[in-house]
């Protein structure tokens, strides 16, 4: 029996999720942008987060790759470049 392709496969989607669990002021701070939705933090962490998204995204175009198509070793080898880890 041959296997009809998913359709979830044929669209793979891919997203960083940044959430900041700092946020002391109240504020409800939110960005969406090319492969990322951040929430939440102080302002000072939501910068920094916005800041590591577009670092990553300038990385996969420097490979000429988007999100989906990387595997996990080149997520982990973009993370170490830009520091993802790192405060």
């Amino acid at each position: 029996m041959d296997r009809l392709p998913n359709k979830m496969e044929s669209k793979k989607k891919a997203l960083l999720l940044g959430l900041g669990l700092d946020d002391q002021d109240g504020e409800k701070r939110v960005t969406v942008g090319k492969n990322f939705l951040l929430a939440g933090g102080s302002k000072p962490t939501h910068e920094m987060m916005q800041e590591k998204a577009i670092k990553f995204n300038e990385q996969l175009d420097k490979r000429k790759k988007r999100l989906e198509e990387i595997s996990p070793e080149e997520f982990h080898d973009i993370a170490e470049h830009i520091d993802l880890g790192e405060k």
